[in-house]
């Protein structure tokens, strides 16, 4: 009865492990690409300094790395204390959690650091969509895509009201303009651009495409060992 159904599992665990394992893959990858401009802010990180670390780039994607195995020991501990409660989604939800805090901070203080004109050189604004897209090159755009995909990836996983492809453009749409305008009003001499905002909500909904399998598609709902027992007859 059951022929067509038991090769399925051992199949889904084979992918799993081979997505994981090219995941793993890829990130040991990056890691040993970007090694040597890594540890050029290690000593200053290490140290405790603010200039050369948290100031520049390579600072701040160290900063996050080191931090990783912490914030993994935040996601476990929220997950121990709601397991009573969320049972077998506790941990989805906090992972969810701080994989948006953790995924998200990083990419958003880059895009906030100042320029060298900054104070000085007047704000400026794009407004004209898609013009700026052949000045950012690809390494801009990827950057852009990044900037708000841990907010798309996980956003969905923890609230089942972002669980759809429009509202997680709005949502990176709505987090990129909060941004731009903050590059605007504090003069950071940088370009508030609407092409900007455009690849950022991509990058948020096609990261939230990504995590589909995983979206919260229901409210939240009482723990099935919460629930009463129901009465027996007698």
């Amino acid at each position: 009865m059951n022929h067509n159904a038991s090769p399925s599992a051992p199949l889904r665990r084979a992918r799993r492990i081979v997505l994981l394992g090219l995941a793993i893959l890829g990130a040991a990858s990056a890691l040993f690409v970007l090694r040597r401009p890594l540890m050029m802010s290690a000593p200053r990180c290490m140290a405790g300094r603010w200039h050369g670390c948290l100031d520049t780039f390579n600072g701040v994607v160290l900063m996050t790395l080191v931090t990783l195995p912490l914030a993994v020991l935040v996601a476990w501990a929220l997950a121990r204390g709601r397991r009573a409660v969320a049972g077998t989604s506790a941990w989805r939800m906090s992972l969810a959690e701080v994989g948006m805090v953790h995924g998200t901070v990083p990419f958003v203080w880059m895009t906030m650091m100042p320029g060298g004109g900054a104070g000085i050189v007047p704000a400026r604004v794009s407004l004209v969509p898609l013009r700026d897209l052949a000045t950012m090159g690809p390494l801009g755009i990827g950057g852009n895509l990044l900037v708000l995909a841990a907010l798309g990836f996980f956003a969905p996983m923890r609230f089942a009201a972002l669980a759809s492809v429009p509202r997680l453009l709005l949502l990176g749409a709505g987090c990129s303009v909060l941004v731009e305008t903050a590059q605007y009003v504090l003069q950071l001499d940088r370009v508030s651009s609407v092409d900007d905002v455009l690849v950022n909500a991509a990058g948020a909904a096609s990261a939230g495409l990504a995590s589909r399998r995983w979206w919260r598609t229901t409210a939240q709902a009482p723990s099935e060992r919460l629930r009463p027992a129901p009465a027996t007859a007698g």
